[in-house]
Order: structure tokens, then C-alpha cells, then sequence
């Protein structure tokens, strides 16, 4: 059939499984007409992925694989028109060691660019981190909404910001100067639906039992909320627009915005979790402060023992008390981006979603 002739488009989704990468894959299925198949590159497959997003019209073919293995990804690309590269290890906690972050980081976007060459792949998206910009290791503010010029001095200590900077920077230089690979960075932070892993290792434990959320008082802290259906419909217009317009976004980099509200971690949270039973205590910043110090000087102390990661330590903290908001429009200008979703829509999808961890909580025991 002609509909059927108009599908050419094959895409690939390196972390494809994680958690942007299912809302890539939802927001490709739904949106990209030409689309023939979604290649879905992970090191992690979980049951039942398939099931859940086969179509008649697209093939989603799932590939497991390591991204630091360069024949596993150069297999997984051939063929490919556009690459959207979304892997990456995440970690605040000192949970996992500065060495495998690096290789996943920084090794894993070098054996994609690699591969794209190889296989004369155009077009590549690059999933960045606000984290690459900051906060800094002095806690200084992203005053007045900044956008993608605002000045802020990047000074960083701990492997995942150093690891995607460094990944960011082996993206911009091929875009160009390698054989016909055009690429753009899409850096998102503080992302609504938030991370799986952080909001099922929080509020799963949480939920069998009654909790208390601490808050710093520093109230006037607020961050920039992001959809990540929103941020996910971003890479899709921003591939699309490396086809139509490459002269104009390629090696551009933008920050992902929709138009959630700016709020702090403790009110997102609260509203988010207040009919969960969340209750909020507040405690000094300064209390908080002496305890990410003290929870730093026993990981160092433990740590030929026993690996002791908390959730609260100097980074984590710097996070959730330094004002980072962005106000910016460069998406919309440059490929016309407008979001899918509002605020509303996601914050009760959301909270249906954590009402199932109970039920998966059976399943798994």
C-alpha cells in the first residue's frame, strides 16, 4: 500500500528500555509517520517490553547489547537513519564506580559516533544533562531564568556531570568533521515523571509504611520541572529538523522546557506524594548541611569496607538548594517545538503509575 511505502524511516534508541527511552519510543510510535522500525538498544531488557508496544505498522526490534562493546552497537546501526543516544549511567550517590561511568558515558559515545561513521548514519541526537552546566561545586544560582547563552561558571567534582561534559564535548566536535554526521544536544534536568529509579527507590519502601519528608528551609529554591514525554517529542522534532534544516541546528545544543510550573523538590514532591501519606518536616538547612558533610566523611571512611551511599550527601543537596531555572524559546524558534503534554495530564498519570508499585512489590516477592 502507499501507507505502507511511505514507511522508510528506521530509528535506534540507545538506552531504549530506561525511562526517556520508553517515552521516546511511545512518542515515535504515535508521531513519526514515516517511521518503519524502532531499533531498542539496551543492556537491561525487562519482560514483556515487546508485548506491551507492538504494532502492526512498526517494528520494534529489541537488541541487547553493551553499549562500552563497539561490535554490539555498529551491529545494532546498520541500516539505521537516525540514532538517538539516551544511554548513560546516572549517579549522585557514589553508588557506582568513576570507572564504569566514564566507560558508559564517555566510551559509549564514542563507539555511537564511531558507528554512525561507519555505517553512514546522518543524523544523531544526543541526550545531555543539565547537570553538565550545574550546580557547581560552590552552589551558585542559574539566576533570572537563564537560557542556552546565560554565562555560569562549571566547576564540577563528581563523575556523572564530568563524564557527560566530557561525553557533550566528543559530540559537538564530530558534528561535521566526521564523514556526513550531523548532530545536536538536548540537555534536560530536572525531569517530571522523574527518574524510575530515584521515585521507585523512594517512595516503594515508603509506601509500606508511614514516612517523613524533610525540607530544607530554604524555600525560595526552585528548579525547572520537565515532561519527559515533553522532552522525549524534543529529540523527535530535533532529528526531523537535522533532515529539513541541518545547516541551522546541527552541533546546537538545547535545553528541554515545556510549561510546567517552577517549583522547589519539597513542593514538587508534596504534590506529587501528598495522597500517598507524604508528610513534610522541616528542618533547618543549616542541620542539613552538617548531615550531607557527616553522611561524605563516613562513605570516605567506609568505604574499604563497605560501600555507604545515601541519598543525602554535598551534590545532592547542592541540587535541591540551588535555584535552576530556565527560560528559553531556542526549540520552538529553530524546529517549531511545541509541547505534547500539560502539567496537569502528567502529574495525574503520575500518580496512578505510583499507585501500581504496591502490586509490582507483590509480584516481585
Amino acid at each position: 500500500t502507499m501507507e505502507e511505502n511511505k514507511r522508510t524511516l528506521v530509528y535506534l534508541i540507545t538506552g531504549g528500555c530506561g525511562f526517556l527511552g520508553k517515552h521516546l519510543l511511545d512518542v515515535l510510535l504515535e508521531k513519526e509517520e514515516k517511521l518503519a522500525e524502532v531499533r531498542v538498544f539496551d543492556k537491561h531488557i525487562y519482560p514483556g517490553f515487546h508485548e506491551q508496544r507492538k504494532t502492526d505498522e512498526v517494528e520494534v526490534t529489541l537488541i541487547q547489547g553493551d553499549i562500552t562493546d563497539y561490535n554490539s552497537v555498529l551491529e545494532a546501526t546498520k541500516g539505521v537513519d537516525v540514532v538517538i543516544h539516551s544511554a548513560s549511567l546516572v549517579d549522585v550517590w557514589h553508588k557506582i564506580p568513576a570507572s564504569l561511568i566514564y566507560s558508559v558515558n564517555v566510551t559509549g559515545t564514542e563507539n555511537v559516533i564511531r558507528a554512525c561513521v561507519e555505517c553512514g548514519v546522518e543524523r544523531l541526537v544526543y541526550t545531555s544533562s543539565m547537570e553538565v552546566i550545574g550546580p557547581n561545586v560552590k552552589g551558585d544560582h542559574f539566576k533570572s531564568r537563564g537560557n542556552e547563552d546565560t554565562k555560569y561558571e562549571v566547576k564540577h567534582t563528581m563523575a556523572y556531570p564530568k563524564s557527560k561534559a566530557k561525553a557533550e564535548n566528543i559530540v559537538l566536535r564530530a558534528n561535521g568533521s566526521q564523514k556526513y554526521v550531523e548532530v545536536v544536544l538536548l540537555l534536560h534536568g530536572c525531569n517530571f515523571l522523574g527518574s524510575a529509579c530515584y521515585l521507585k527507590s523512594f517512595v516503594l519502601p515508603s509506601l509500606q509504611e508511614k514516612i517523613w519528608k524533610f525540607q530544607s528551609l530554604k524555600n525560595q529554591t526552585t528548579l525547572e520541572l520537565t515532561v519527559q514525554s515533553n522532552v522525549a517529542w524534543m529529540h523527535v522534532l530535533a532529528a526531523r529538523a537535522l533532515k529539513m534544516n541541518p545547516e541551522k541546528v546541527a552541533g546546537e545544543a538545547f535545553f528541554c522546557y515545556d510549561e510546567s510550573p517552577y517549583k522547589s523538590y519539597e513542593d514538587f514532591n508534596m504534590e506529587l506524594l501528598s495522597e500517598f501519606n507524604f508528610r513534610k518536616v522541616c528542618m533547618p538547612g543549616i542541620v542539613l548541611c552538617f548531615l550531607a558533610i557527616l553522611n561524605d566523611f563516613l562513605r570516605w571512611i567506609l568505604s574499604p569496607f563497605y560501600n555507604y551511599t545515601p541519598l543525602l550527601n554535598r551534590y545532592t543537596l547542592a541540587v535541591a538548594s540551588t535555584t535552576f531555572t530556565v527560560q528559553t524559546d531556542k526549540a520552538q524558534r529553530y524546529f517549531q517545538y511545541q509541547p505534547l503534554y500539560d502539567w496537569s495530564q502528567c502529574l495525574a498519570r503520575t500518580q496512578s503509575w505510583i499507585r501500581t508499585f504496591p502490586a509490582d512489590k507483590q509480584k516481585d516477592s
